[in-house]
């Protein structure tokens, strides 16, 4: 019987909803080897040959050390995968680096992605009121993802993340209750820092952290933070995925920015940062993990709560919802 070939739309059949891997690579090649993307590791003299499954992946992320040939590359677009270079654990390698998100996605290919959602958000785009209250309706969507993972059955009992359900209450409320009174997206970004400000000392509070003062861009040596920069651009990772799903420009932001470039991908990843890289960051650090093991917790999180699905209905439901004001 001989070997069935696949064509390029045959690959896609897995909706990127529903495909279970996003890989971070180092020190290794990407390449094609026998029909197959597989990434490979030198050991002493032997060379390690892994397999990609390309079809059930939804992005790679190439860090430190990394190489990738034009024809993992051609396949890789086929499949309908987002490829990224990063620096070391997923963060920046330099961190003055203004590529935003901090990782180049390189986003296949493809004149035939769906066209509806995009000429529902261009249609409001260009009003600052409509696209505020998009930014509204993202925001509202967070909220939601943090009540329902922070309080959850598994953070509690399998991560030990036993909060007091009083004070992410009032947080989340005194958020959402200020949120019909931004006049523009100054005023969401700071009252968003403000929130997210009392998240990280809650997190702080329940795991007993200690100290913690929140460094971005990858220059601080504290674990949380190195952690909490990890953990952002894996979302990062997803909400590319996510806006090129729906066929959405990464430039079209709706809080970071008009001319933000990639500032899509910073709202959507907001989706669900907060939910599940913040609390994990911390757990991950008490707990002693290094960074494969951080990795693998944030994403059993993503997928425990259906975190591609979410920013994909979120974009979905905001583009129809605003368009049609």
């Amino acid at each position: 019987m001989c070997a069935k070939s696949f064509t390029p739309s045959e690959l896609k059949t897995i909706i990127h909803s529903k495909r279970a891997n996003l890989y971070y690579l180092q020190h290794c090649r990407v390449l094609v080897n026998g029909g197959r993307v597989e990434y490979v590791t030198d050991e002493g003299k032997q060379s390690l040959y892994w397999n990609i499954p390309i079809a059930n992946t939804t992005a790679i992320m190439l860090g430190t050390g990394t190489s990738i040939t034009q024809a993992a590359m051609r396949e890789l677009a086929k499949a309908g995968v987002l490829v990224g270079f990063c620096g070391g654990g997923g963060t920046p390698l330099f961190s003055a680096n203004e590529v935003e998100p901090d990782v180049s996605w390189l986003t296949p290919q493809s004149e035939y992605r769906p066209t509806e959602y995009l000429q529902w958000w261009v249609s409001f785009w260009f009003d600052d009121a409509k696209r505020l209250e998009a930014a509204i309706l993202f925001q509202r969507v967070r909220l939601q993802q943090i009540k329902k993972v922070w309080l959850s059955a598994t953070m509690q009992r399998d991560n030990h993340f036993i909060i007091e359900e009083d004070k992410l209450n009032h947080i989340l409320s005194a958020f959402e209750n200020k949120l019909s009174h931004c006049q523009n997206s100054t005023d969401l970004l700071l009252l968003e820092a403000v929130m997210t400000k009392a998240l990280y000392k809650l997190a702080v509070n329940t795991v007993k952290y200690g100290e913690f003062t929140r460094s971005s861009r990858g220059n601080s040596t504290d674990i949380a933070n190195r952690f909490l920069d990890h953990g952002n651009y894996l979302a990062y990772g997803l909400g590319a995925t996510a806006c090129w799903v729906i066929g959405l420009p990464h430039g079209l932001a709706v809080l970071h920015g008009k001319t933000r470039r990639g500032g899509l991908v910073f709202d959507v990843a907001d989706l669900i940062k907060d939910a599940i890289v913040l609390p994990n960051a911390f757990i991950a650090a008490m707990a002693g993990d290094d960074e494969q093991e951080f990795r693998q917790r944030c994403l059993n999180g993503f997928r425990k709560a259906n975190a591609l699905d979410v920013m994909i209905d979120a974009i979905k439901d905001t583009a129809q919802a605003v368009a049609k004001l």
